[in-house]
Parts: structure tokens; sequence; C-alpha cells
């Protein structure tokens, strides 16, 4: 079972990284590494949208995961 569990979060980290480097498009490698060229304050609509609650819900399966392997490993 624990097993399973951690193939779930390998999978989950990669998405979740994935979905992050995607939202930062436009900022350029600076982005990744935190770096704050311009404080432009934009309405997420659409695809944005979609990407920022995908984001949050992968995070929360994440968090689930991790608490879940742990659970299961004692």
């Amino acid at each position: 079972m624990e097993r399973y569990f951690q193939i779930a979060l390998m999978i989950t980290s990669v998405a979740l990284i994935v979905s992050i480097v995607v939202q930062s498009k436009g900022v350029g490698l600076g982005g990744l590494t935190g770096a704050d060229l311009g404080s432009n304050i934009t309405t997420r609509r659409g695809l944005e949208k979609t990407l920022f609650k995908i984001t949050i819900a992968l995070a929360v399966l994440f968090v689930a995961l991790v608490l879940g392997t742990i659970a299961v490993a004692k």
C-alpha cells in the first residue's frame, strides 16, 4: 500500500511542478527563482483561472498523499 502512495506522490509532485511553471509565463527565467520584475495585478480568466484551480487541487492532493504515506508507513 505504501508503494502506491509513493507512486501517486511522485506523479502528483511532477504535475504540481509543471502547473506552477506553466503559470509563470511571460516572466522569463527570473520568475522561476522568485524574482518579481513587475507588480502587474491582473484578473485570472479562462485558462489561467482553470490552471490556478488545478494547481490548488494538486497542492491539496499532494499534502493529503504525504499525510497518507506517513500514516501507512507507521
